[in-house]
């Protein structure tokens, strides 16, 4: 089982946005996964409520999370997906914990780009793997990223940070499948948003099966830009 914790202390930065898309994209009967919403402010239960379908499953945490995680390896779980609160609390720290690998959402910007390094230190302190994920960028302009999102790079570089070689581009599509309880894929599956979701969900999956032993380390998003 791989447990996937989107973590940041900085409010808006994108975390339960992440999840419900990756989980949406993922969860199949035959590869089923679990959400954990960890945040009180509970944006990824009210995704869940506008999905009605239950499914993927979810539930929800307050202190920790492997009571939950031990419940869900024995019932065959593939993947659970994991919300935190914008803190470094005791679930956020259970979490990482428990985590196979750690996503870091960052907007573009200098308090978001700043705001990672707490994460990142406990990530190091727990021995997680971890990558950041720079989400709500400006969209690329004849193939060519916009110049902030280049400045968080190099930023993010100062903190010897592994960061995903893509972006999430802050997309209608993203905010409007939200809306009806689905996953861009679902939403408009030929989309731009789809699209990087998907790509995305393919760097996560490099990672894991890198960090399972599985697949060489280079190129993996943890290890280096990916």
């Amino acid at each position: 089982m791989n447990v996937i914790v989107f973590a940041s202390r900085k409010g808006g930065s994108g975390k339960s946005t992440l999840a419900a898309h990756l989980a949406a994209h993922v969860h199949k009967a035959t590869k089923p996964c679990l959400l954990i919403d960890a945040d009180p402010q509970g944006s990824l239960t009210l995704w869940h409520k506008l999905r009605g379908t239950n499914e993927p499953a979810i539930k929800t945490a307050v202190t920790s999370v492997g009571g939950i995680i031990a419940a869900a390896k024995r019932d065959g779980i593939e993947w659970v997906f994991i919300d935190t609160p914008p803190n470094m609390s005791a679930v956020v720290e259970d979490s990482i914990k428990n985590a196979t690998m750690v996503i870091i959402p960052a907007r573009p910007g200098v308090f978001d780009v700043n705001a990672v390094q707490e994460t990142i230190q406990t990530c190091r302190a727990a021995r997680k793997p971890y990558a950041v994920v720079l989400n709500g960028a400006p969209a690329r302009r004849d193939d060519v990223e916009s110049p902030i999102v280049t400045i968080a790079r190099e930023s993010l570089t100062k903190f010897r940070a592994p960061v995903w070689g893509g972006q999430i581009t802050n997309r209608a599509d993203l905010l409007m499948a939200l809306s009806h309880g689905e996953g861009a894929r679902e939403y408009y599956a030929e989309g731009r948003a789809a699209a990087e979701i998907g790509r995305l969900w393919a760097a996560i999956e490099r990672s894991v099966k890198a960090i399972r032993g599985n697949a060489p380390a280079s190129g993996a998003m943890h290890k280096q830009a990916a």
